[in-house]
């Protein structure tokens, strides 16, 4: 970390100092006691389930320098003669508070990253294109809200000349107050689908929301949009620049003799009717990862990257664990997805098993949360997709598998639908009487389903199985 001052933190999150310890400066920052070393500075937050203030003495114990709370349940003898405590107004705001004060002393370049889908992604794309030229930091797994975007914050300092962080939301004004701790130079935004539309009720809402990655944007600054996208194609700004990418021809950048492979992608670029001859090609699969592709190809060049460096980044990619993560195994392959869904990347990756040669195609999949009122409506979809697309097997689980059966069987009147209350009972059924040689299988829902057991078992089997 760069260093800030003690005076400097506290009227960073203004705050009140209510103890005063031997402070001896800082290491890192911290909001989990289990994670506390000595030296670090603990904001205490607050959530639903949880209230960090409880933990201060235990923070305290651990040797925290200086501990930043909005409640006091501790008395001023359990707390250690080194560790000095700031009363502030929202411990959760003083986290953005001072992740945006330290940001402002750092000379980093910003990229941020949202969309309904395919943030995580594209986040790994950029990275890999800039890594060409650039010493590059991104956000980690899947810390890219509230609380993780300032974490990842304060794990920059001014050895790196790029940060590309993820924003990701469920409401109004949580983009808006990420982009105020970032301050990214240069924001993209994948596309507007429909999730979180049960929280946001329509489209133009969550368009809304998504923008306000902008909200601190001049005429300096570059919006980078998948114009392919209806509710982005039709952007106008004067505030700040826009660059957009597609497959149509109103694009600045855009793609074509598109190749789709099982495992990867290739292309030709074309940039403001340039063609450019030489292919790229991208080790991730699926169609929609060419626009992804296109959204850090416009990030290299806004950042004055050759083609030729931007070619180099793209064969370096390494993504991020469970989204489109392919196993190849000995008897079956397994494509693990579990990491999210929504109706859009729901359809997104079956297009992915539909590519796959093999003996069949088993899809499992599992609810879709926050689409509020469309729910059973958007299962159903997602079922009829998967029907008349290649699906020979559907297996579902949870809230919404009726809806699920009632799609699939509308569009495939041989294929098979079948549900299951737990996933030891799909395991054991795909294990044991569905999955043969040559086979492959899907595993995909919303995080809170937390698929990836499913998927883990399915690629250890698929591995070592004789």
């Amino acid at each position: 970390m760069e260093y800030m001052s003690f005076d400097e933190i506290v009227n960073a999150v203004s705050g009140q100092v209510i103890i005063s310890g031997k402070y001896s400066g800082y290491r890192n920052v911290s909001t989990d006691t289990r994670k506390i070393e000595e030296k670090d500075i603990f904001i205490a937050l607050r959530g639903e389930r949880f209230n960090g203030n409880k933990y201060v003495e235990a923070a305290s114990d651990k040797g925290a320098s200086i501990c930043i709370v909005d409640e006091v349940y501790f008395k001023e003898s359990e707390i250690n003669e080194r560790t000095t405590v700031i009363q502030v107004k929202d411990g959760n705001q003083a986290l953005l508070d001072l992740a945006e004060f330290y940001k402002s002393k750092l000379n980093v370049k910003v990229i941020g990253i949202t969309g309904s889908a395919g943030k995580t992604t594209t986040k790994d794309l950029i990275a890999s294109v800039l890594s060409a030229k650039f010493k590059v930091f991104k956000t980690e797994g899947n810390l890219n809200n509230q609380i993780g975007l300032p974490h990842m914050i304060f794990r920059l300092d001014n050895s790196y000349d790029v940060a590309v962080l993820e924003m990701g939301m469920n409401d109004r004004g949580e983009i808006h107050s990420m982009a105020k701790a970032a301050r990214p130079d240069i924001a993209v935004i994948t596309n507007v689908l429909r999730a979180h539309i049960g929280n946001l009720g329509t489209r133009e809402n969550i368009l809304a929301a998504k923008l306000e990655i902008t909200d601190f944007f001049s005429k300096d600054n570059t919006l980078v949009i998948n114009s392919d996208n209806d509710m982005l194609g039709n952007l106008k700004e004067d505030r700040f620049n826009i660059k957009r990418v597609g497959l149509e021809e109103n694009s600045d950048i855009s793609a074509y003799n598109i190749e789709v492979k099982e495992d990867f992608i290739s292309f030709n670029i074309c940039e403001n009717n340039v063609k450019m001859e030489d292919r790229f090609k991208v080790n991730v699969p699926g169609k929609y990862n060419v626009l992804n592709s296109l959204l850090a190809v416009a990030c290299g060049r806004i950042l004055n990257m050759t083609y030729g460096e931007i070619r180099e980044g793209l064969k370096n990619i390494e993504t991020t664990a469970m989204r489109m993560e392919i196993c190849k195994g000995k008897k079956f392959n397994v494509i693990n997805d579990s990491y999210n869904a929504n109706p859009e990347s729901m359809k997104a990756a079956i297009d992915v098993l539909k590519n796959f040669k093999s003996k069949r195609r088993v899809a499992v999949l599992g609810t879709m949360v926050e689409l509020g009122d469309e729910s059973c409506r958007m299962h159903e979809e997602v079922g009829k997709y998967a029907g008349k697309n290649g699906i020979d097997i559907l297996i579902a689980l949870g809230e919404y598998v009726e809806n699920f059966k009632r799609g699939f069987q509308v569009t495939n009147k041989k294929g098979k639908c079948i549900s299951f209350d737990t996933y030891a009972e799909a395991l054991e059924f795909l294990l044991k009487k569905c999955i043969v040689e040559g086979d492959t299988v899907l595993v995909k829902a919303s995080r809170a389903m937390k698929f990836e057991t499913i998927a883990e078992e399915l690629k250890r089997t698929a591995i070592i199985r004789r």
